[in-house]
């Protein structure tokens, strides 16, 4: 059980350090390899989650009740599986990418991109906030090099802001897990909490502050936002690896950790804390989207949609019933799995088309009709259309938001919902019912088609 634990931790890092070690013409085998093995080695772990138990590990220990520790609960396994699973669509995505794009340094590139894998893993399979900090700040470092791939100087600005945000996200977290350590004297994931009770009202309310704010950081959670669009200069791989499968699902999932594992109910009760999160949350969900609409490059345009989603999943933990958590860990899984989609197609496009804006979509549709194909089901499945991905989860965060009596927050989670179709559907219609194509061309290369249809 130990080893089971922590192969899908091991795995990723051992394939970063190999692929860097490695010929660069065998960078895509020994992604291919590592993503497979890691998929299988997370799959391993499920049966035994779900028949209700928690693998666990303790890697080092520091102090007596201070260690590095690995834990798999129901919370963690669903990130941590969802971070596996995309891992092995998006390697088979990124060698046809970097065929297409003919990217450059690509050992670096997917050496970064499996450590960036393996940090979110750890993210998920984290027993207590020392571990949690570790491999939160792995993440920020393994990302930072695909951020600023291209070394140009939007790239390289774009890496340097990425960086300033995240590391002071960071310092954030880093200073309420020892001011935690020091009040409750354990840091380990307790289910409702290990707070509650040992400290004052006012002294919880900054520590919710350093916690919420350094992880709202990764959750691109406004005002702490502005990195996430910027980093869509970043090749379309990366854009998706920050969407969809690590920086952005470890932010979200951070804020769940500590707002359910961290404080709890009893900790938070009276406090007005959670209600000034949500409050941040239903801004960033107005504002993101007006801001989506007005955008007409696609990467933009689907990075500020990522922001108004990620404010749908942490709401769903601010307002702290059993639904609205429910419904935050469901569409935090339906998200990925949207969002990756469509920045595959994305990608796809601009391989084959060199077309990255909105209004020069007109044709495309007709002549690459997998890749809209695909783009049609995942944009109708993230406004929440029923019988798709999304609806399950929104569903539930609306029942939550009823649960919790904040009908003003189920009215912006269904104003969302418009705002996501006035965004998504003019890409949908320049592609099928303007003019001819701007571009004479097909499908992408059919390892960038093959994984969006999958």
């Amino acid at each position: 059980m130990t080893v089971g634990v922590l192969l899908p931790v091991a795995i990723p890092f051992v394939a970063a350090v190999v692929t860097l070690i490695a010929r660069e013409r065998h960078a895509r085998l020994i992604t291919y390899l590592a993503a497979g093995s890691t998929g299988l080695a997370t799959a391993w772990i499920v049966p035994q989650v779900v028949a209700g138990a928690a693998p666990s590990v303790r890697l080092l220990p520091l102090v007596p009740g201070l260690d590095l520790a690995l834990r798999v609960d129901g919370l963690g396994m669903t990130f941590g599986m969802l971070a596996a699973g995309l891992w092995v669509i998006t390697s088979v995505y990124c060698a046809g990418y970097a065929e297409a794009t003919r990217l450059t340094n690509q050992k670096r590139f997917f050496a970064s991109f499996a450590g960036s894998v393996g940090a979110a893993i750890g993210v998920a399979f984290s027993g207590n906030l020392l571990t949690f900090l570790l491999f939160y700040e792995t993440l920020t470092l393994c990302t930072y090099p695909l951020v600023a791939h291209n070394e140009n100087r939007e790239s390289i600005a774009s890496g340097r802001r990425y960086l300033l945000y995240a590391l002071s996200g960071g310092l954030a977290v880093t200073v309420a897990t020892a001011w935690s350590w020091s009040l409750a004297g354990t840091l380990d994931f307790t289910e409702g909490g290990f707070l509650a009770g040992k400290a004052s009202e006012p002294v919880l309310t900054v520590l919710f502050a350093l916690f919420l704010g350094g992880c709202g950081v990764k959750a691109a959670i406004m005002p702490v936002h502005a990195w996430l669009p910027a980093a869509m200069v970043a090749p379309t791989p990366v854009s998706a690896l920050l969407h969809a499968v690590a920086v952005v699902k470890a932010g979200v999932f951070g804020c769940l950790r500590v707002l359910g594992f961290v404080f709890g109910p009893e900790a938070l009760e009276g406090s007005m804390a959670p209600m000034v999160l949500a409050a941040l949350c239903g801004t960033t969900i107005v504002v993101g989207s007006v801001l989506a609409v007005a955008q007409d490059h696609i990467k933009r345009r689907l990075a500020y949609s990522t922001i108004v989603h990620l404010s749908y999943i942490v709401l769903g933990g601010a307002l702290m019933t059993p639904l609205s958590m429910t419904g935050s860990i469901v569409h935090m899984v339906n998200h990925g799995l949207a969002k990756i989609t469509l920045f595959f197609c994305a990608g796809s496009i601009y391989a084959a088309a060199h077309v990255d804006k909105v209004s020069e979509l007109g044709g495309l549709g007709r002549r690459m009709p997998w890749t809209f194909g695909a783009m049609t089901v995942a944009s109708l499945g993230l406004m929440g259309v029923p019988g798709l991905c999304g609806f399950v989860g929104k569903l539930l965060l609306g029942r939550g938001a009823l649960e919790a009596g904040q009908w003003v927050y189920l009215a912006i989670m269904l104003g969302g919902s418009v705002f996501t179709a006035a965004y998504l559907l003019p890409i949908l219609k320049n592609a099928y019912f303007e003019g001819p194509a701007t571009a004479k061309s097909g499908e992408a290369p059919a390892a960038m088609v093959a994984p969006i249809v999958a």
